[in-house]
């Protein structure tokens, strides 16, 4: 869903509860099994789960070589709660020029035995937006999320 405040947004309700969840994202060897879209192989160079902390993914398709895919900051991280973080800085708070400016605010709410897992993607105008949502936003995230729903389920 867009709104003329240049924001995306998705939702979904994962049959796993928030402890589950977080661990899903909180753990680089289990962060790669689902932060990108299958059969794309993910490679997280860092997670520093604290205000100003680095995030790096790198992706591959097939046996080629890993390439960039995220290099972002956090800014706020409140553990089985939210997590939020920016495109526009790198680790310690290190302005960058990204190739989509964003910042997103996931958020983990206890719902019945499960988690609503929801993100809200600001962008720095309208047409980063919708370049966002033309480039497969709701697909994307979509997918990620269920293959996070997937993996967090199995989790112990």
């Amino acid at each position: 869903m867009t709104t003329e405040k240049s924001e995306l947004t998705i939702s979904r309700l994962i049959g796993a509860p928030p402890v589950k969840v977080w661990k899903a994202w909180s753990l680089p060897e289990h962060l790669a099994k689902w932060w990108i879209p299958a059969p794309i192989e993910c490679k997280v160079v860092k997670l520093d789960l604290r205000p100003g902390g680095g995030f790096e993914t790198l992706m591959r398709e097939g046996d080629g070589d890993f390439t960039p895919h995220l290099d972002a900051c956090f800014l706020d991280v409140a553990p089985e709660r939210r997590l939020v973080w920016t495109t526009a800085l790198a680790e310690g708070w290190q302005p960058i020029e990204p190739w989509l400016a964003l910042t997103a605010i996931i958020t983990f709410e206890p719902e019945g035995l499960g988690t609503r897992y929801s993100a809200r993607v600001l962008h720095k105008s309208p047409a980063d937006s919708r370049k966002h949502e033309e480039m497969g936003f709701q697909e994307g995230w979509g997918t990620t999320i269920d293959q996070l729903a997937a993996f967090a389920q199995h989790l112990d």
